[in-house]
């Protein structure tokens, strides 16, 4: 998607050889019509595959999970980091470690909102190393819901998430596709 690439040229920063920073449009601040952009991309996609439900991970998949749901005209799930004093009915749980963050965190998503009878869409801002989206994943295994493929917005290519993800099944659609953060310049795969 052009437009994703060219922002990430633009405002991106390279902190590290496997650290790309974009808080200016998707992982701090949002870019709101580049997500309009990345939503209707995505449903555009899986229009016609009877999905029922977005699935994401609290707090940057949230943005371009609900305008994938807004064109879709369905509801969009995320699964929580926390907890709350809200969250008494039963619950969906994995463990899920941060890359970027380098904690594990217990999700958690109601059994009330994810059942059998949902086709999903999982949905995250990054790929890394894959352990979001499996725990996502997990989670609709453990409410019977079928995942119909992984959409990510930035895949960062050189590492091991999408050849995890795919080894197991599950279709990847990644939007921008960074082959390399060496020397401080993000290089792409172009599809």
């Amino acid at each position: 998607m052009r437009e994703l690439l060219d922002k990430i040229l633009q405002e991106g920063t390279v902190l590290e050889e496997d650290v790309l920073k974009v808080d200016s449009f998707l992982t701090h601040q949002v870019d709101p019509e580049l997500m309009s952009l990345i939503g209707k991309e995505f449903a555009s996609r899986y229009q016609d595959k009877g999905i029922t439900k977005v699935v994401t991970i609290e707090s940057s998949g949230i943005a371009p999970a609900v305008f994938i749901g807004l064109e879709l005209g369905i509801p969009v799930i995320f699964a929580r980091k926390q907890k709350s004093l809200t969250m008494n009915a039963e619950l969906l749980t994995a463990e899920v470690y941060s890359f970027t963050k380098q904690v594990t965190n217990n999700i958690s998503i109601s059994t009330k909102f994810l059942t059998e009878k949902d086709n999903v869409l999982v949905v995250d801002d990054f790929l890394a190393n894959g352990q979001a989206a499996l725990g996502l994943v997990e989670l609709c295994r453990q409410a019977g819901a079928s995942v119909e493929a992984i959409n990510i917005v930035i895949e960062k290519s050189f590492q091991s998430g999408r050849a995890l993800l795919e080894e197991k099944g599950y279709r990847v659609d990644s939007l921008a596709r960074v082959k390399s953060l060496k020397n401080n310049q993000v290089s792409f795969i172009e599809d």
